[in-house]
């Protein structure tokens, strides 16, 4: 089983909206409505803390530290494809933006024995819940819903 961990900012301004990273490479290129995702990665549980992996996670995606906050832990989310995410909120009036994000490997063309490196986000921003909904993609929608029956 794998597990990651993410971290969801938010902040309220006249309406609760959050920050989420654009997926990027090949098969996300051109993609908006269903190709955001909260910033996240994988982690092994039995050597590292989630709330720690949540952070790294966020400043190598993002290109920023993460956020200071009141915390929020929005418990763990099984995705379609089994993995296991746990999502931190933060509450922040920081300044969030993009600045950069770390790369991986993919054999691109499939099947070419070429492998090139792409970034794995290439964009964030901030949405209110409702655009969110549409924004992010299918399998973390239940991470919303649970982030926002926190919000009472």
């Amino acid at each position: 089983m794998r597990f990651s961990a993410g971290l969801l900012p938010y902040r309220t301004t006249g309406t609760v909206e959050i920050f989420l990273v654009h997926m990027a490479g090949p098969f996300w290129a051109h993609k908006d409505d269903g190709a955001w995702s909260v910033a996240k990665g994988e982690y092994d549980p039995t050597t590292e803390e989630p709330w720690q992996v949540a952070r790294r996670e966020f400043e190598e995606e993002v290109g920023l530290p993460a956020p200071a906050g009141e915390v929020l832990d929005v418990g763990e989310h099984r995705m379609p494809s089994g993995k296991r995410v746990r999502v931190f909120a933060v509450h922040t009036d920081a300044d969030l933006r993009f600045v950069s994000s770390n790369t991986f490997t993919l054999e691109w063309p499939h099947g070419s024995g070429e492998y090139r490196e792409f970034p794995e986000t290439d964009g964030a921003a901030w949405f209110d819940l409702a655009t969110a909904q549409r924004k992010i993609m299918t399998g973390q929608r239940g991470i919303l819903a649970a982030f926002t029956a926190l919000q009472g």
